[in-house]
C-alpha cells in the first residue's frame, strides 16, 4: 500500500510527489501523458530560463523518481473509498492501494466527478468547472486532496508546482502527526 497516489504527473502532481517522497513517504505518480504543459514553452518559470514543458515535467518526474516516487502512465478510471483506504483503478484494471488520493489532474474533473467529489463553477478563462477544495487542499472526501489548476488556482506552472507542494506537506503533516517542514541546507 502506497502512503500518497497522485492522479496526474503534470507540474502540481509531480511537486506533489517530490515533496511526498522526499518526506518518506510511498508514493506512486498515475499519469496519463496529456498534460497541456508537455505541449507549452515557459519564460516564465521561475528558475528556469527558457525551458519546454515536456522538459520541465521530465526534470519534475526525475527529482521524484530520486526519492523513490514511482511513475506509471496509465490513465486513471475510479477511486474506490472504504474505511480509510482508497483503490485507485485505471483503465487496463490495475489497481492499487493508498491512505491519501492527489487529484492533480489539470483542467480535468471527469474522475472527480466520478467518484463524488463536489465540482463548482472555473474561477480561471477556459475552465469549465474546478474541484472545491479548503485552503490545505482537502475535497469533501475524507484522504482525497486536489492541487493545481483542477483545484482553482491558475494555471500557470509555477502556481500549480507550489499548490502540489502546498497539498503535499499538508498530507505530509497529517500522515506524521506534526507539521511538515521540508528545509535543505548548503553543506
Amino acid at each position: 500500500m502506497y502512503d500518497v497516489i497522485v492522479i496526474g504527473g503534470g507540474p502540481a502532481g509531480g511537486s506533489a510527489a517530490l515533496f511526498t517522497s522526499k518526506a518518506d513517504k510511498k508514493t506512486l505518480v498515475i499519469d496519463n501523458g496529456k498534460s497541456v504543459t508537455k505541449r507549452a514553452w515557459l519564460d516564465n518559470h521561475y528558475g528556469a530560463e527558457g525551458i519546454s514543458g515536456p522538459d520541465l515535467v521530465a526534470i519534475g518526474k526525475k527529482q521524484a523518481e530520486k526519492f523513490g516516487a514511482e511513475w506509471v502512465e496509465k490513465a486513471v478510471t475510479d477511486v474506490r473509498s472504504s474505511n480509510g483506504t482508497h483503490t485507485v483503478v485505471t483503465e487496463d484494471g490495475d489497481s492499487f492501494e493508498a491512505k491519501h488520493v492527489v487529484l492533480a489532474t489539470g483542467m480535468l474533473v471527469d474522475v472527480a466527478q466520478n467518484i463524488g467529489v463536489e465540482v463548482i463553477p472555473g474561477t480561471e478563462p477556459r475552465i469549465k468547472n474546478i474541484i472545491k477544495v479548503d485552503q490545505q487542499g482537502k475535497t469533501n472526501k475524507e484522504g482525497i486532496w486536489a492541487a493545481g489548476t483542477v483545484a482553482g488556482v491558475t494555471m500557470h506552472t509555477i502556481v500549480t508546482a507550489g499548490d502540489g507542494a502546498k497539498v503535499a506537506i499538508n498530507i505530509v503533516s497529517e500522515l506524521n502527526g506534526e507539521r511538515y517542514v521540508d528545509h535543505d541546507v548548503l553543506k
